[in-house]
């Protein structure tokens, strides 16, 4: 099968995380939303239907069928989708789902589980469920590595530890639900971990760090402090003390030393989040936000950030007080009248920090970050 992720519509309501990827590239519970279709559909190529300066880097491709990039799949939802017949479109909930051929025949179901994206709290919100359907669809007939005796556990849910990953002296808790340790993956001594939780392969809890149910952390992350329901989207840092709740992080982002993130309002109201459509603050229908990180951007040390605050891409945010609780992408400080970081500099800083996980910031990652610079 071949298939096609469409952004749904949902570039603009997704950003900053999707500035610089499709909205199927969005990483929640384990693997992002086209992994798991991937997964489910046995997909033997797929492509992107995106915006067009994002488009030179990911291919669209003449497919069979044409999925929501914006849906996070169940078994149950991947059987619909299979059993689907030319020229037809899927909905579940009024949510358009598939599309083969002309999709001129609709197709309504209700009642099959799934996660709808429409929000970026939607992300944060539906992380615990995610998790458990990913942990499902991965460790489905396979057995765990053994955790050596230094470790203390608890609760009636799994915890899979995957080949080559290490993991001492700590205590994972999985009552309220599964644990998945990745490849290569490590948590160091004296961590406390609560379930649903996944560690993706090659990533890192440092020493004594304290994690909360709902978190992801993507791969190559090397994660320390404090982080409750959070989601790190890959090759991203918070090696230290500090708290970060109800929050997402893009790639190739850093938390210097001590930065905290307010996830909760004084006085216990809806919290307020800068939309990219509207380009204003529009009030949510949730009371925990922290901050929603696009890609390339980073906190000097004892950086404070505001409930439900939004940073753009390649942002350097530093100095005392509390930043806006927007921050445009390439602010240098991250103040209203902060300068643009210059786009060289920015390229540097990327270059310098992929380098390290010998990675490339490529020709046409520079070519839709400077669209970015553009704009900003």
């Amino acid at each position: 099968m071949k298939v096609l992720f469409t952004d749904n519509g949902k570039h603009k309501a997704l950003a900053p995380l999707t500035l610089t990827r499709p909205v199927a590239d969005l990483r929640i519970g384990i693997t992002t939303i086209a992994e798991s279709w991937i997964s489910l559909l046995n997909v033997i190529e797929f492509g992107y239907e995106t915006e067009d300066y994002i488009q030179i880097k990911y291919e669209k491709i003449n497919a069979d069928i044409k999925l929501a990039g914006n849906i996070k799949p169940s078994k149950e939802l991947a059987k619909l989708v299979l059993s689907l017949e030319e020229n037809s479109s899927l909905y579940v909930n009024e949510e358009f789902v598939a599309q083969k051929g002309n999709g001129n025949t609709r197709i309504n179901h209700d009642g099959v589980e799934m996660i709808v994206i429409n929000h970026l709290w939607d992300i944060f919100e539906n992380n615990h469920q995610a998790i458990s359907l990913d942990f499902k669809r991965i460790t489905e007939g396979r057995v765990s590595n053994k955790l050596n005796a230094t470790n203390q556990t608890a609760g009636e849910h799994p915890i899979f530890v995957e080949e080559g990953a290490s993991v001492n002296f700590s205590i994972l808790n999985a009552v309220d639900g599964p644990i998945y340790i990745g490849k290569d993956a490590e948590i160091m001594e004296g961590s406390l971990v609560r379930g649903p939780f996944a560690l993706c392969e090659n990533a890192t809890l440092k020493m004594g760090a304290k994690i909360y149910t709902g978190t992801t952390i993507g791969p190559y992350c090397k994660i320390g402090g404090e982080v409750s329901n959070s989601i790190f989207h890959g090759f991203s840092n918070k090696g230290h003390d500090g708290f970060l709740g109800n929050s997402i992080v893009g790639e190739w982002c850093n938390f210097g030393a001590d930065s905290n993130t307010s996830n909760l309002k004084n006085n216990y109201g809806k919290v307020k989040l800068y939309n990219y459509e509207t380009e204003q603050l529009e009030k949510t229908d949730v009371m925990f936000c922290g901050v929603i990180m696009g890609d390339h951007s980073k906190t000097g040390i004892n950086t404070m950030l505001n409930t439900a605050t939004s940073v753009g891409v390649s942002s350097n945010i530093f100095g005392g007080g509390f930043p806006p609780k927007h921050i445009a992408s390439f602010s240098w400080g991250g103040r209203d009248e902060s300068p643009k970081f210059m786009l060289e500099k920015a390229f540097e800083v990327a270059e310098n920090m992929m380098s390290r996980r010998k990675k490339e910031l490529t020709d046409v990652d520079k070519s839709i970050l400077s669209h970015l610079y553009n704009l900003a």
